[in-house]
C-alpha cells in the first residue's frame, strides 16, 4: 500500500476545520507517499491538549529499539493484534494518531502486470487512517518520530483487489482515538473496522505510480484497463 496527500495548498483551511487544528497547515501535495518516507499525522499534545500536525517517518521505530532498521518491517500493524504485540503495545496504549490522506493505492495482478488502483472517498474529501506513533532517540541524541498504519479486513469495494485495507476512522471517533487517557482497549478496538464501501470509490490509475520514487500529479490519472 501507498498513500497520497494531493490537496492543493489552498485547502489548508479546510484541513484545519475538518481535523480540528488550531493552525492552518501549509502542506505540499504528495501523489505517491511510500514506506520510509515522511507523512503527515495528527496527534494530541499532552501539555496543551491541542491537536498537532507533524511529519513523521512511515515505519514505526519503537522507542526501545536498538536501531532504526526495524521501521522497514513496521509500516503496517494488524488491528486485531496490535494492542498485544510487543512492537506496538505501548504506542497503542498512549501514542495513537490520525494519518492524513486523500486516498491510497493497492495493486492487482493482471495479464499485463500489476495494475494500481486508487481508493478514495466518493466526495473526494480528505480522511484519516488509524495510526500509532513513537519517538526513538539514538545514542547520539538523534530523535526520529515514526508511525504505522493499522489494517483490518477488506470491505466489499476492496475485496476484489486485496483481503486487507487500512483502518479508515470515522470523524466521530477522532477525539477518543487521539486521547492518551483512554485506556479501554475494547472501546478502541471497536473503532478498527472496515469502512463502509458505499462511501468510497475505486479507480484504476496510471502505472507510473508503481515506481516508489515517482511523485507527480499524473500518478492519480484515471486509466482504462482491460477486463481479465
Amino acid at each position: 500500500m501507498r498513500t497520497i496527500r494531493a490537496d492543493d495548498a489552498g485547502d489548508g483551511m479546510d484541513l484545519a476545520e475538518r481535523f480540528g487544528l488550531e493552525e492552518v497547515p501549509d502542506m505540499e501535495p504528495r501523489y505517491n507517499v511510500a514506506p520510509t518516507q515522511m507523512m503527515a499525522v495528527i496527534s494530541l499534545d499532552r501539555d496543551t491538549l491541542q491537536r498537532r500536525l507533524v511529519l513523521v517517518k512511515w515505519g514505526l521505530i519503537p522507542f526501545r529499539a536498538k536501531d532504526t532498521s526495524i521501521g522497514h518491517r513496521r509500516i503496517n500493524a494488524r488491528a486485531e493484534s496490535a494492542a498485544e504485540k510487543p512492537a506496538f503495545r505501548s504506542a497503542f496504549k498512549s501514542r495513537r494518531c490520525l494519518v492524513l490522506t486523500d486516498g491510497f493505492y493497492q495493486w492487482k495482478k493482471g495479464k499485463v502486470g500489476k495494475q494500481p488502483y486508487l481508493f478514495k472517498m466518493a466526495d473526494g474529501s480528505a480522511f484519516a487512517f488509524a495510526g500509532l506513533w513513537d519517538r526513538w532517540t539514538g545514542t547520539e541524541n538523534e530523535t526520529i518520530e515514526s508511525c504505522t498504519i493499522l489494517t483490518t479486513d477488506a470491505n466489499e469495494i476492496m475485496e476484489p483487489i486485496h483481503d486487507r485495507m487500512p483502518v479508515v476512522l470515522h470523524p466521530k471517533d477522532y477525539d477518543l482515538w487521539l486521547d492518551p487517557e483512554i485506556k479501554d482497549l475494547e472501546l478502541l478496538k471497536s473503532f478498527l473496522r472496515p469502512y463502509p464501501s458505499e462511501e468510497m470509490i475505486v479507480q484504476p490509475v496510471n502505472p507510473k505510480v508503481n515506481k516508489a520514487s515517482y511523485d507527480a500529479p499524473d500518478c492519480v490519472e484515471v486509466v482504462s484497463v482491460a477486463e481479465d
